[in-house]
């Protein structure tokens, strides 16, 4: 393995992508020296005899990383003499700079870019999309695989805390084999609606009824709220039927408004709408309506409701005419 650059400089503010990148730098420096020195500072530890000290050359030759963190925040002298330093690194030293990536201390930032240094960007994902990617990324460096909508279920599941989603990218592989579907997600997040009742929506509308029902009583199980499980298959029809029916010269940013869905999920609800007819649209709202009703007080049983929907829903897809 190579050594490391004398100055790498990781840009950004994503904190775990930030933490890996300093990682993998460290790692890099000491595969080359095991026993080089880490100094591991945050401005607040720094003052101008800590910095000299870390940074002047070593009389026994002896490495050391230093790793300053933050550095967008240095006081004004501190900034200076970092500069002065980048502007003639010493040779036993591997320096690594962490910079939110903003205006502040930007001229530091420059100055080191301008030296030679080398450059992680650290941007975190912002869309729903690019967390699916990362989720994706995360099982294939462990040597295993996710599908698609299961990547989407835990980003949905877990929320966009990129730290809690590798955590539960890394739970997933610790305690799973193969590959990792849908299904497998639902059972470790079984307390949310968007790995549950969400399931048992895109599995009705698609027509695959034994897996609806199953995800339905698996839900059910684990406490799901029968009102959350129909307004998730409410939700799941509605999209249907606009991806169904798109009126001409409507973008999908537009469609997705009217679908109340990300715009990304707009791909997956045009092949869900494949083999839906209008009059399969019809009853499955008009089912939906009516397990609504059932579930608020004019039925007995909310359970039964809810699985007589799902038969009904994954029945009404390709259905020519409305069924009763």
């Amino acid at each position: 393995m190579p050594e490391p650059a004398l100055i790498t400089v990781v840009v950004g503010d994503e904190e775990l992508l930030v933490d890996r990148a300093v990682a993998a730098v460290v790692a890099q420096a000491r595969a080359a020296e095991p026993d080089a020195d880490v100094h591991d500072l945050m401005p607040s530890q720094v003052g101008l005899s800590t910095l000299v000290e870390v940074t002047s050359p070593s009389l026994f030759g002896d490495r050391r990383i230093v790793v300053l963190r933050s550095s967008q925040d240095l006081t004004k002298d501190l900034a200076a003499t970092v500069t002065d330093y980048l502007r003639a690194p010493a040779d036993d030293v591997t320096m690594v700079l962490t910079h939110a990536g903003g205006a502040k201390g930007k001229a530091l930032l420059q100055t080191a870019l301008e030296a030679g240094a080398h450059r992680v960007n650290c941007k975190g994902p912002t869309k729903p999309a690019e967390r699916v990617s990362f989720v994706r990324d995360e099982f294939s460096a462990a040597g295993r695989q996710v599908t698609t909508d299961a990547a989407r279920a835990l980003v949905d599941a877990v929320g966009s805390d990129l730290r809690e989603i590798a955590a539960a990218c890394t739970q997933l592989v610790a305690d799973t084999q193969g590959r990792v579907d849908v299904e497998t997600v639902a059972r470790y997040h079984s307390g949310k609606a968007e790995a549950s009742g969400f399931t048992v929506a895109d599995r009705a509308v698609e027509g695959r009824l034994p897996e609806a029902l199953e995800q339905l009583r698996w839900s059910l199980s684990v406490g799901t709220a029968p009102v959350l499980i129909n307004s998730a298959l409410a939700g799941a029809v509605r999209g249907v039927a606009v991806a169904a029916q798109p009126p001409r010269g409507v973008s999908d940013a537009e469609l997705a408004k009217q679908a109340k869905v990300p715009p990304w999920k707009m791909r997956s609800l045009r092949q869900q709408a494949r083999g839906w007819s209008a009059a399969g649209l019809t009853r499955a709202m008009a089912v939906v309506a009516e397990t609504d009703a059932l579930i608020k007080g004019a039925g007995l049983d909310p359970e039964y409701a809810l699985e007589r929907a799902v038969i009904e829903i994954a029945r009404a897809r390709g259905a020519g005419t409305t069924r009763r």
